[in-house]
């Protein structure tokens, strides 16, 4: 069995904003590794659905904790398989130290500020596991906050979607072929050209979806930090 989380935030305000790109690659993945009559049900405090790619079963998991605790599904879901995180976890996730476009495999390293993978490394008492980061730009003037809170500009959506296609398909590599056979065919797929230009300057945003009216004590939606 192997696990794959994508980390967002739920509820319909926070639908298709950068945050949650990890999300929408759980989708994507879903629809091509799970038997189309299944539906997520409510586990590990998550939504989950089991599926299977190049002959492995694979558990698919959106954390419905809110991104600051993210490790307690992600915890949860191994302990109840008795997984080894190192082998049997990828954590699909949003990047703001990567171009919009671009994705980056990775076994192991630190949380890079992000709420979700620290709450996760907390959680599991190991930063050795894979991690499957999608850029979303750097927020520039923007507040951090609002920034990853609010949706993809005009320019920005087509790479995006891009990168979702390409992560996902990594996933599936990952999940049938290990690690090293998905950063070595994925990790310069997108990404290079943008990063090689200068940066943008932000465009206007758009007003970002009210962040806080659903969550309960211990559990905003968080942001990189």
């Amino acid at each position: 069995m192997k696990v794959v989380v994508g980390l967002g935030n739920p509820g319909l305000e926070y639908q298709r904003t950068r945050h949650n790109v990890g999300f929408d690659c759980i989708d994507r993945l879903a629809r091509k590794v799970c038997d189309a009559s299944q539906s997520p049900r409510a586990r590990f405090q998550a939504l989950a659905v089991e599926g299977e790619s190049g002959g492995e079963k694979v558990l698919l998991l959106k954390p419905m904790t809110y991104m600051n605790l993210s490790g307690t599904s992600v915890a949860e879901a191994l302990r109840f398989y008795k997984l080894d995180a190192t082998r049997d976890l990828l954590v699909i996730v949003d990047d703001i130290a990567l171009p919009c476009g671009g994705i980056r495999l990775r076994g192991e390293g630190s949380a890079g500020g992000h709420n979700g993978l620290s709450d996760i490394q907390a959680k599991l008492g190991t930063d050795r596991y894979a991690r499957c980061r999608i850029g979303i730009d750097a927020p520039g003037q923007i507040p951090q906050r609002d920034y990853v809170l609010g949706r993809f500009r005009e320019d920005q959506q087509p790479l995006v979607d891009d990168a979702i296609k390409f992560a996902t398909e990594a996933a599936e590599c990952w999940i049938s072929k290990g690690l090293t056979e998905a950063m070595n065919r994925f990790n310069r797929r997108t990404g290079e050209a943008d990063a090689a230009k200068p940066a943008r300057a932000p465009k206007a945003e758009s007003k970002k979806p009210e962040s806080d009216k659903n969550s309960a004590p211990g559990q905003t939606p968080g942001s990189q930090n």
